[in-house]
């Protein structure tokens, strides 16, 4: 594969130029308890942006608005050459209704807030961070575009959302001539495929690109987790962790652990980390543009960048999909079963080209 920072991707139908990698910043401050402090928060940044790499992600709720703050700092020099996205709709002040949510109100209140934050006058990639079942779509689609029009943002894009509001969104902003979304961020890693059912394809066919975050599935594909972990779901400190958040969540369990295991018997065949064999596997996916990598030190970092340089065999790949299958659920079996293919087609040979 042999990609590095520079080996610039358009993101979705845009022509917006992003690196492969994008440098994930809810780690800049320590106020969720595992994040770096800002001297180290300036390295990682330093690092990534010395290698090549130009696209950053934040959001206006990460590490309480650290995150924002400090990039506020860091970005002064070299604004222009970097994609700077973020996002909004999360809680920005508690027993405040309309700080949280996708409605107009909240998209301008806390767009107004980064570009302070980040010491900025426009942003380049604004995505709305977490659907809620609440806003009509023609709002938020008119929010985005009135931003747009006013110069506060160059696109727009969605989170953590059904992909059927997603499309029917892209369809409404096509017909209305408003901006369309040109980004879709998901969890999408070798242990949550899920996205595979609907969201993958529907970003592919509506001209979504793909970011997704927790490529590394909040570390369980680093291979630092073990069977002994099943039980040990606290430290017993009773500081929060990562590996004490990942047991919270139900994300330490022996499906999971196996399809780790997966990823450490490639990486020692190809002499690398299983963290990064589980990035390769992302990047090698057509339908991404570009993970999100987050790192604390810049060694983490360091060594997820290496991903760019590792080289799956088919025979590989074919392991960690087998060792990561999931159900594609109705009605995917049943369309690509061989009858109903029979009753569709019959025996005519039909050559298809997407």
């Amino acid at each position: 594969m042999s990609l590095t920072l520079d080996s610039y991707r358009l993101l979705g139908r845009s022509g917006l130029r992003v690196s492969p990698l994008a440098l994930g910043t809810a780690t800049f401050g320590t106020e969720w308890g595992w994040g770096a402090e800002k001297d180290e928060a300036r390295k990682l940044f330093d690092t990534y942006v010395e290698r090549g790499g130009n696209f950053i992600d934040t959001a206006n709720t990460y590490t309480d608005g650290s995150s924002e703050r400090q990039l506020g700092e860091f970005t002064r020099d070299n604004r222009e050459s970097l994609v700077l996205a973020t996002k909004y709709t999360t809680l920005r002040r508690p027993g405040d209704p309309n700080s949280a949510g996708s409605h107009r109100k909240s998209m301008f209140a806390s767009v107004e807030t980064s570009l302070r934050r980040l010491h900025t006058d426009y942003l380049d990639l604004l995505y709305l961070h977490v659907w809620d079942f609440t806003t009509p779509v023609e709002e938020i689609l008119r929010g985005m575009d009135d931003l747009v029009r006013q110069g506060k943002v160059l696109y727009v894009a969605i989170s953590n959302a059904p992909a059927w509001e997603i499309s029917r969104m892209q369809a409404i902003a096509d017909l209305r001539g408003w901006s369309p979304l040109v980004g879709l961020q998901i969890e999408y890693n070798l242990i949550n495929r899920a996205a595979e059912r609907d969201l993958i394809p529907m970003a592919r066919a509506m001209g979504l690109g793909v970011t997704p975050y927790s490529p590394l599935a909040g570390g369980l594909l680093t291979g630092k987790y073990s069977r002994a972990d099943l039980t040990a779901a606290h430290t017993g400190s009773g500081e929060s962790t990562r590996k004490s958040f990942n047991a919270d969540v139900g994300m330490i369990s022996e499906r999971n652990l196996a399809i780790a295991d997966a990823g450490k018997e490639v990486a020692a065949e190809l002499g690398c980390t299983p963290a990064q064999v589980g990035l390769a596997w992302t990047l090698q996916n057509p339908g991404v543009t570009a993970p999100i990598i987050g790192a604390r030190t810049t060694e983490q970092l360091e060594g997820n960048l290496r991903a760019l340089e590792v080289d799956l065999t088919a025979d590989q790949l074919a392991r960690l999909d087998e060792a990561s299958a999931i159900d594609l659920g109705y009605p995917h079996d049943l369309l690509v079963s061989d009858h109903m293919r029979n009753v569709t087609k019959g025996d005519l040979r039909i050559e298809t080209r997407r």
